[in-house]
């Protein structure tokens, strides 16, 4: 296997604990990792504005540090500098809200780390919940929301029994022209069709002229399936989803990141 050079991290079920918090071996094994002159990039369906708290704690929020946000849509630096961007159209938005909305599936529209949300029939959103670091904007409906400006995502946010029926009743049409998967059990996300975490992690991979044996990444849920294959070496957490076919380490619980780094980082 080639000497890793890039580490990339989903944050939920992987890099966090259930409470959100980061391990003391976790953080120590990110220290000794980047040490070693790897690349540490957090890869997430999260706007840059969510995630500035947890950069700013574990020491990667400047311009030499790089994250992969909005499940692939946006590679950054961590100081703010786009380098590459993907995103949808306002004919995009109609589209999503003609299936969201007779379904009652309430429809969030994210631009950079503004949520505008949409009810459906009675139901809002649980969003605020899920990411209560963005700034979150009511409207009647998707005529409310400002056409000048950037859509990242489309994601529906509801209890998990409510979405687990809905999406079932999903046309076809809809993964046919866009990216549709959970990243959480309440969370359903519809991305820009060709954008998903492996594409952002390639293109980040290009543009630090690594190849991708070079790059191991971490994950649990739906959203990382695609780096997890299309990395040299994915790891998936025990607690991950079942379709995750990677190799395995401990659960976020108990350190996994930490057990894998020295595995196949420190001790390589």
């Amino acid at each position: 296997m080639s000497e890793i050079k890039l580490l990339a991290l989903d944050l939920d079920g992987t890099l966090f604990t259930k409470d959100k918090q980061v391990t003391a071996e976790n953080r120590a094994a990110l220290k000794s990792a980047e040490a070693e002159g790897v690349h540490v990039v957090i890869t997430t369906g999260r706007p840059l504005p969510a995630i500035t708290h947890i950069l700013e704690d574990l020491g990667l929020l400047d311009d030499k540090h790089y994250s992969v946000t909005f499940n692939g849509g946006l590679v950054q630096r961590n100081n703010g500098d786009i380098l590459i961007k993907k995103e949808m159209s306002r004919e995009d938005l109609k589209q999503i809200y003609a299936v969201f909305e007779p379904l009652g599936l309430p429809m969030d529209v994210i631009s950079d780390g503004i949520v505008y949300g949409v009810p459906s029939k009675s139901n809002h959103s649980l969003y605020r919940q899920a990411n209560p670091t963005l700034t979150f904007v009511d409207v009647e409906s998707i005529d409310d929301i400002p056409e000048n400006i950037v859509y990242n995502k489309v994601v529906t946010v509801c209890e998990e029994a409510f979405l687990d029926v809905q999406i079932e009743k999903l046309p076809k049409q809809l993964y046919q022209n866009f990216e549709v998967f959970k990243s959480r059990e309440i969370i359903l996300e519809v991305m820009p069709k060709g954008v998903h975490k492996a594409v952002g992690l390639k293109l980040l991979s290009d543009y630090l002229t690594l190849d991708k044996s070079q790059v191991m990444a971490m994950g649990d849920e739906e959203n990382d399936l695609t780096m997890l294959e299309w990395a040299g070496l994915g790891v998936a957490m025990v607690n991950a989803v079942p379709k995750a076919k990677a190799v395995t380490t401990k659960t976020n619980e108990e350190s996994g990141v930490a057990e894998a780094i020295h595995k196949y980082i420190l001790e390589k």
